[in-house]
C-alpha cells in the first residue's frame, strides 16, 4: 500500500496536456508584445510610467474611471509628505463592512494605484468593502524599504484611525491583496500588522496574492531558469530587483524584511489569515507561490492554492481571458466567503 503523502498536488494542472490552445496563443502574443519597444531602464522610470499611462507601449494604456476617488495618508515623515491613495465604494447603496486594500504590481517600479479601477470597483460593489489601492513610493528613486514604509504606513493608519471622510472607522475588517512585487508587499504589510496590533485575528480577515513575489533572490528554478520573456523572465526581473535593492548581496536578499519567503511563519502560528494563492504554470514566479503557499499551509492557517495550466505572469488583468475571468471571480468569491457570505 502507497504512504499517504501530507502534501497533494492535482499533477494535471501542471500537465503541457491541460494547456489550452487559446492559452498558448495568448503566451505567444504576450511573448510579441514583451519583445517591443524599450525597456524602462533604456528610457528611465519616470519617462517609461508616462509612456504607459499614455499608451505609447506595447501594453494598453490603464483605463480611468471617474468614480474612483483619490485621497492621501499620513506618512511616518510628518506633515511635509503624505501618500496617495485611490478609493473605491460601494455603488449600490450598500454600508461598507471593511476595507480591500490593494498593494500594486509593477516590479516595484512601475504601474501606480490609479491602474486597475476596474477591478477594485468591481470588489467594492461585489464585496461591499471600501477598496483602496496605494500609491507607494517607487525605485529606483526610491529603493528599498520605502515602498514597505508607504504601505505598512497607510495599513497602520487605517487600522488606528480609519479613514473618517469615507464613512470608515479604526479596527474595520481588512482584506490584504497584492500581486506580483505588491504580492510581496502585502504579505510584509500583513506581518507587520500582526506584530504591532491588537485585536489581530478578527482584524485581518483574509490575503489575495495572484502570482507573488516572496523570494528576491531570484535562485528558484522557475525564475533562474526563465528565458521567455512572457511580460517577465529572470532578465526582466533582475533588473527590477536591482533597482528596488540595489547593491544587496544574497545574504542580504534572504532577509525577512527582504524576501517574505524566509520568514519563520510558525512563530505567527495560530494568527495568519486565510490566504488564496493564485498562480500559472507558465510564470517564472510559480516557485514563489508553491512554497510560501506550502510553510503557509504548514502553519495551520486556511490555504487554496491555484494553479491555471499554461498561464503566464500578470494573466488576472487579461481581458477576455478565460483563465483571468476564473481567477478574478475566484477572488471575490474568496473574499466573500472568509466575510462569512
Amino acid at each position: 500500500m502507497p504512504i499517504t503523502s501530507d502534501i497533494i498536488l492535482d499533477a494535471t494542472r501542471f500537465s503541457p496536456d491541460s494547456v489550452s490552445e487559446a492559452t498558448l496563443n495568448a503566451n505567444s502574443l504576450l511573448e510579441s508584445l514583451t519583445t517591443k519597444g524599450p525597456r524602462w531602464h533604456q528610457v528611465g522610470a519616470e519617462k517609461y510610467r508616462q509612456m504607459r499611462a499614455t499608451g505609447e507601449t506595447a501594453l494598453p494604456p490603464p483605463i480611468y474611471l471617474p468614480l474612483a476617488k483619490d485621497a492621501t495618508i499620513p506618512s511616518r515623515d510628518g506633515p511635509d509628505r503624505t501618500i496617495p491613495v485611490r478609493v473605491y465604494e460601494p455603488e449600490d447603496g450598500h454600508a461598507s463592512r471593511g476595507i480591500f486594500l490593494h498593494i500594486h504590481g509593477g516590479g516595484f517600479v512601475l504601474a501606480s494605484e490609479k491602474d486597475q479601477d476596474a477591478t477594485l470597483n468591481r470588489y467594492a460593489n461585489t464585496t461591499h468593502l471600501t477598496a483602496i489601492s496605494i500609491g507607494y513610493r517607487l525605485a529606483p528613486e526610491h529603493p528599498y524599504p520605502a515602498a514597505l514604509d508607504d504601505c505598512t504606513d497607510v495599513a497602520s493608519y487605517l487600522v488606528d484611525h480609519g479613514l473618517p471622510s469615507f464613512s470608515l472607522a479604526p479596527q474595520s475588517p481588512l482584506i490584504i491583496s497584492g500581486e506580483s512585487a505588491g504580492g510581496c508587499l502585502a504579505v510584509q504589510t500583513c506581518l507587520f500588522l500582526l506584530r504591532t496590533r491588537t485585536n489581530k485575528q478578527q482584524l485581518i480577515r483574509g490575503l489575495v496574492l495572484p502570482f507573488g513575489q516572496f523570494d528576491l533572490t531570484l535562485t528558484l528554478p522557475s525564475i533562474s531558469k526563465s528565458v521567455r520573456p512572457l511580460l517577465i523572465n529572470h532578465a526582466i526581473m533582475a533588473e527590477f530587483r536591482e533597482a528596488y535593492a540595489p547593491g544587496m548581496s544574497l545574504e542580504m536578499l534572504q532577509r525577512p524584511e527582504v524576501s517574505p519567503l524566509y520568514e519563520d511563519l510558525m512563530s505567527f502560528r495560530e494568527l495568519l489569515p486565510p490566504a488564496l494563492f493564485m498562480v500559472g504554470t507558465e510564470d517564472p514566479l510559480l516557485d514563489d507561490t508553491l512554497l510560501m503557499s506550502a510553510k503557509w499551509m504548514s502553519t495551520g492557517a486556511e490555504t487554496a492554492v491555484k494553479v491555471w495550466p499554461g498561464a503566464s505572469h500578470g494573466f488576472t488583468a487579461f481581458e477576455g481571458d478565460r483563465n483571468g475571468i476564473e481567477a478574478r471571480e475566484m477572488g471575490l468569491e474568496f473574499v466573500g466567503r472568509v466575510l462569512g457570505d
